[in-house]
């Protein structure tokens, strides 16, 4: 079967089978990658090598991050130290929504991942806000917040890549239009998430905090890791170290950190809450590494390329072939990478002004956010939201910035 077909036959399969059947993603995602590789006739020696080789990669990239982030969170929770930080954040932002996405916005961009942040954040989200129903309200727009960032401006590793591959844009132009686009699209998050707000606590209703708190300085050994995040990027810029392994480097700075500093008794449980909670994650993400990269190995990219451009506007190609690779494997930066390679040369690149070209590629990673994505799995994970409540507060907004980011894209390529 071609993969394009057989990729549409996968998604439901998985789709039916982790909302009804409430099965744990890494099972539903890999036998996902087995099911597309059958119907595809990838032979099955070929088929394991590639399962095993997604599960590789995607936990080589992300274990050190998801482990270190997650031991923070922990071991600063065991000390009480999630409430001495968000009694210091307070102080500047005394809306929980706007303090959420503004967080998740910021701290996206220093650890170069939005996992990450989103990870650091969470324990200090469900401190903003006691009651399950808002605090998810929170998780959600936290995951937006950190996307819009790391998606969105340069340098990430979304960006970084593009480019590389498509020369002669300005940087400095590029972030002067995705700066302001970026905070708008996040205060639209906002206001959208506000309008449909449960009944319950507003934000002018949030109590003040005690004046004595309000009066102390900060809590700077509650700080003291994420400061030793940002104190080791240009350490490792120095040395000469790529993204990815920066990435590392960083995070381990601050696992480092906060175990240094915390006593005994709360590095080991910390160390232990962390490592059980990383665990889980890591094993769902490796599931979507497993099914991109069998996906990937079918020729799907070759044949959405030749595809799509006999069906549509040369305008769009770009953003609909990043669409199909982000729904194919749901990493944002491996979408960015592989689409530049595909169009790199290409007639369609050549039609494009840098910019807007790297504009619609972005835009395509947003638009299809869902069960090969593996944000989607760690969002629904921290909500315990059902999948059809998290397509609605995650998926669909994402793919409506994905839009706005595409109008603004198409408008700026008409113009040039």
């Amino acid at each position: 079967m071609d993969p394009l077909p057989a990729f549409a036959i996968t998604l439901v399969l998985i789709s039916v089978i982790g909302i009804w059947h409430r099965i744990p993603p890494f099972f539903t995602l890999v036998g996902g990658a087995i099911f597309f590789g059958i119907l595809t006739g990838i032979p099955p020696d070929q088929l394991i090598q590639a399962i095993t080789s997604g599960l590789g990669r995607v936990f080589g990239l992300f274990a050190i991050v998801i482990l270190s982030g997650a031991i923070i969170a922990k071991v600063l929770d065991e000390q009480g130290q999630i409430e001495q930080i968000v009694a210091d954040i307070r102080r500047f932002a005394r809306s929980p929504a706007t303090l959420s996405g503004a967080s998740a916005y910021l701290l996206a961009l220093p650890v170069a991942c939005s996992i990450t942040a989103f990870i650091i954040l969470e324990p200090v989200i469900r401190n903003l806000e006691g009651r399950d129903r808002e605090f998810r309200v929170l998780v959600f727009i936290a995951a937006l917040g950190s996307l819009l960032s790391f998606g969105l401006l340069y340098p990430t590793p979304v960006t970084m890549p593009l480019f590389t591959t498509f020369p002669g844009g300005s940087p400095l132009l590029y972030d002067a239009l995705a700066i302001p686009l970026s905070l708008l699209l996040l205060g639209c998050v906002l206001l959208v998430f506000r309008i449909r707000a449960p009944p319950g606590k507003t934000e002018d209703q949030t109590q003040p905090d005690d004046p004595g708190q309000q009066k102390a300085g900060l809590h700077w050994r509650a700080w003291a890791p994420l400061i030793a995040i940002f104190l080791a990027i240009p350490v490792a810029w120095a040395l000469g170290l790529s993204t990815g392994s920066l990435i590392q480097v960083i995070m381990l700075a601050g696992a480092a950190t906060a175990l240094i500093l915390a006593p005994a008794g709360p590095r080991m449980s910390g160390m232990q809450r962390g490592a059980k909670h990383a665990g889980v994650v890591i094993f769902d993400i490796c599931g979507a590494g497993a099914l991109a990269s069998v996906i990937l190995a079918s020729g799907f990219a070759e044949a959405a390329l030749d595809g799509v451009g006999a069906v549509i506007p040369v305008l769009f190609v770009p953003f609909v072939i990043a669409a199909l690779i982000q729904t194919a494997q749901g990493s944002r930066v491996v979408t960015a990478v592989v689409t530049g390679g595909i169009l790199a040369g290409s007639q369609v690149a050549a039609a494009f002004e840098p910019i807007p070209l790297i504009l619609m590629i972005v835009a395509g990673t947003f638009v299809v956010s869902y069960v090969t994505d593996p944000y989607f799995w760690i969002v629904q994970k921290a909500t315990d939201e059902g999948v059809g409540r998290v397509i609605r507060n995650y998926t669909l907004p994402l793919a409506a910035c994905g839009f706005v980011i595409l109008a603004v894209a198409t408008a700026l390529q008409l113009m040039m």
